[in-house]
């Protein structure tokens, strides 16, 4: 079974997008496929083309994205899925209850696996040791852990801001958001594998 990460935002042109293509270059040669797709997106549009330049900067080539509505089956068919809001991820959750688990906001999720990274120790119950499960897996797990040893987040330290209608500097700064939320995932991976 390969394991998949899928990102969600609104509509699928900026946010999830920028993160679908950052996430292919931070977890390059790990068995993970990565998509995206947008609550209330409409199919087969292109990427916004400010996305599209972060996309081409992560070294992937946006001519062919399109966008895609977001369907219980790609909810349940991912280990992960990381939404740009609160409110995207409980879309999610009502739309396909059984990935709740798994189901987490990206910055949300980027803190939870910065904190089970530093469990480092292996007879420590939250360490990452569960290599029959693939790394991605074991991460999940990792990082769900690790919400009872952090204090809870202010609403708005979840949600990644909307870049839509803003400039390039501000898709630049909110895919900058996005990286730095990745890097603890890409990292635990490493760690699980």
């Amino acid at each position: 079974m390969v394991d998949r990460v899928l990102f969600v935002c609104h509509a699928n042109l900026c946010r999830s997008p920028m993160a679908e293509y950052l996430a292919r270059r931070l977890l390059v040669g790990q068995p993970v496929l990565v998509s995206s797709a947008g609550t209330d997106a409409v199919d087969g549009l292109a990427m916004h083309p400010y996305a599209a330049e972060v996309a081409t900067e992560a070294g992937g080539d946006p001519t062919d994205f399109r966008s895609r509505r977001l369907r219980a089956e790609l909810l349940v068919g991912a280990t992960l899925v990381l939404a740009a809001t609160r409110r995207q991820r409980s879309v999610c959750t009502a739309l396909a209850p059984a990935a709740l688990h798994r189901t987490f906001t990206l910055r949300q999720f980027g803190r939870l696996a910065e904190a089970a990274g530093a469990a480092t120790d292996p007879a420590d119950d939250d360490a990452v040791t569960y290599p029959a499960d693939g790394p991605l897996r074991a991460a999940v797990r990792a990082a769900a852990r690790a919400r009872g040893r952090l204090q809870p987040a202010t609403p708005d330290a979840d949600d990644l801001v909307d870049p839509l209608g803003g400039t390039a500097a501000d898709f630049r700064r909110c895919a900058e958001e996005i990286e730095r939320s990745l890097r603890p995932l890409a990292a635990l991976i490493g760690t699980a594998g």
